[in-house]
């Protein structure tokens, strides 16, 4: 896992090459990558949002309670593993004109990696500033469109003009689910304690 996360930010293109030839399956991605990637971020939000809690403009903190807190927690994890899973599928189905139409698996297997980035960008939870958060998920999400852009071509075996059309209709899809994802989590922050 280490290897293809360090190859992903150092040379993508190789790793890309690399992660194709693996011919990877989806539990062992999942056991080997995605579950432990999508730690970081629910990891590190629930230490700094229980531990130093959010920091306004004003210097309020605003900290939830542990059992807020782990619902929480639980609920992104299983949301942003959703989230990959339905990112796959979004690729497998508007690849579905593509002669080398690859499978359902390889598919999931490549949104799993391009979201490398967005994980990694969870670390900066563990200090829960809005302006912070956002500055380094935009970054993340950045470098994720990057991999997707780079990737999508060699992944579908098509020339780089199409595979621009195909990533740009791909990373739209994607930063509406990601707006989704972060909505519902708010929303399960903020009203956390009533719901559960």
């Amino acid at each position: 896992m280490i290897n293809h996360v360090w190859g992903l930010l150092a040379h993508p293109s190789t790793e890309f090459k690399e992660i194709k030839r693996e011919n990877e399956s989806v539990s062992h991605l999942y056991t080997h990558h995605v579950l432990l990637m999508a730690l970081i971020p629910v990891v590190c939000a629930f230490i700094g949002t229980t531990q130093l809690g959010w920091l306004s403009g004003e210097g309020h903190a605003i900290r939830l309670d542990m059992a807020t807190a782990l619902y929480t927690a639980v609920a992104f994890y299983l949301l942003m593993l959703a989230g990959v899973a339905v990112m796959g599928k979004v690729i497998h189905w508007m690849a579905r004109r593509y002669e080398a139409r690859p499978s359902l698996h390889r598919c999931m297997v490549f949104a799993g990696y391009v979201a490398t980035p967005m994980f990694l960008s969870g670390i900066v939870a563990l200090y829960p500033v809005v302006w912070l958060c956002l500055f380094v998920g935009v970054v993340g999400l950045c470098y994720s469109g990057y991999l997707l852009y780079l990737g999508i071509p060699h992944f579908l075996n098509i020339d780089s003009q199409e595979g621009f059309l195909f990533s740009s209709s791909t990373f739209a899809i994607g930063i509406l689910l990601l707006e989704l994802l972060l909505g519902l989590t708010v929303l399960l922050w903020g009203y956390g304690s009533w719901l559960f």
